[in-house]
């Protein structure tokens, strides 16, 4: 793999330590900038959605400009953002420094899973996207219970600058390693948008949605589930949430190693898997050696479906991929977004906080249900192609047959690529 990729990798640590360390630092921050713990909680709702806003409108302001120089201004926002947070004196520009700072999370990974399919073999493309993602995955075990232990110890503030320094990091990383690669010729704003005509982009990407929102239907609500209905104590959320991130990282990169060679196959076992998975967790939960396990699953299972809808997406939306790229990573913190309302819904109703388990469930499963439609879609029209395509031979050779040459033979011959293009799609 390039060094490319380790710079990659870099940044998207970086953003993934400041996308999910805010969530146990709230009471010192709310404490801190004189506001209530769930008023606090916008933090984690304003970079959701700032993700979900940008990652379109950045990618949109990028289209003309190399992707190299693009990756390199979103981590420069990346780097204002953490110090406005860092140094903001009241809670309304600690929003605003989140916000700014969500703003570059979904294009870099947009655009960055683009350059990172491009530095490498077409065969190892998932592959490229799950080393870059293993810096978001990495984050979470290592970053997020970091930066928590020191916001907790020396203060929320020198932890976003720490964040911050790890931006620069990325920068450099970037402006030294990733080639810059000129913007391909012919692609412009109208090509990219068109990518969302094609049906099976929009199925990856409410895959995506469903799928993630299975995940973090059980995750966001972690902590009263551990400590309510498991029994362990709120010492041991962080050390749980490392099992969590150990389960990403899993995941991430099995599912790198094996969406480039049977993509459609991982996706069945691991939306699957998480459906079962999170069902039984539903009643299973005042378990510990149970949830314990059930942890690092929903990780693992979870996470196993990013290389290869992020690579699905890339294939469907051939020749202007960045903005569909974009998109389904802003489908992600969508999925965040509504798991976190559909579950709070539930708990709400009186169902106890192992509810959510339950939501999960039948998101991943509906996720599971779209798989198999899309797959029977991509076959049934590449059967299509496949008889357009045998149709035209039959004729062709019928019209340039000798006189008494056998028209099958023709037919014969126009039937072979066919064949090997159905089979061909039969094994993604």
């Amino acid at each position: 793999m390039p060094l490319a990729l380790l710079a990659l990798a870099m940044g998207a640590f970086g953003i993934g330590t400041t996308e999910f360390v805010i969530m146990g630092l709230l009471p010192q921050v709310g404490a801190d900038l004189g506001v209530s713990v769930p008023t606090a909680g916008f933090l984690v709702t304003g970079y959701a959605l700032g993700v979900m806003v940008g990652a379109p409108i950045m990618t949109v302001l990028g289209t003309r400009i190399t992707r190299k120089n693009m990756l390199m201004l979103l981590m420069g926002l990346f780097i204002l953002g953490n110090l406005i947070s860092a140094l903001a004196p009241v809670f309304a520009v600690m929003l605003i420094g989140r916000v700014v700072a969500s703003l570059a999370h979904g294009a870099f990974f947009g655009i960055g899973s683009v350059v990172a399919a491009e530095l490498v073999a077409p065969e190892k493309k998932a592959g490229a996207i799950s080393m870059m993602f293993t810096g978001l995955t990495v984050a979470n075990v290592v970053g997020v219970p970091l930066g928590t232990l020191v916001g907790q110890s020396a203060g929320w503030r020198v932890t976003f600058l720490i964040v911050a320094a790890l931006g620069v990091l990325g920068l450099a990383g970037v402006a030294r390693l990733v080639p810059d690669v000129p913007k391909p010729d012919g692609v412009q704003l109208r090509h990219e948008v068109a990518a969302f005509r094609n049906a099976q982009v929009i199925l990856a990407m409410v895959m995506t949605v469903l799928g993630f929102g299975g995940v973090f239907a059980a995750i966001t609500y972690i902590a009263p589930m551990m400590t309510q209905v498991s029994g362990f104590a709120e010492s041991s959320v962080t050390w749980l949430l490392v099992v969590f991130g150990l389960g990403m990282v899993t995941g991430n990169l099995v599912g790198g190693r094996f969406a480039d060679r049977r993509l459609m196959p991982l996706l069945y076992t691991s939306l699957g898997g998480l459906a079962l998975v999170l069902l039984l967790f539903t009643f299973l939960a005042s378990g510990k050696t149970a949830s314990v396990v059930a942890v690092f699953l929903i990780g693992a299972l979870g996470f196993a479906t990013v290389p290869p809808l992020q690579k699905r997406v890339l294939d469907h939306a051939h020749g202007a991929p960045t903005l569909a790229s974009a998109a389904n990573i802003g489908a992600f913190n969508l999925g965040n977004a509504l798991s976190a309302w559909l579950g709070g819904l539930v708990i709400s109703a009186g169902f106890g906080y192992a509810a959510p388990n339950a939501v999960g469930a039948v998101l991943a499963a509906a996720a599971l249900a779209l798989a198999v439609v899309s797959h029977r879609l991509e076959l049934r029209t590449a059967a299509g192609a496949a008889t357009t395509a045998g149709t035209a031979g039959t004729a062709r050779n019928a019209v340039t047959a000798e006189p008494g040459e056998a028209v099958a033979s023709g037919a014969g011959a126009g039937g072979a690529a066919p064949a090997g293009a159905v089979s061909g799609a039969a094994r993604s």
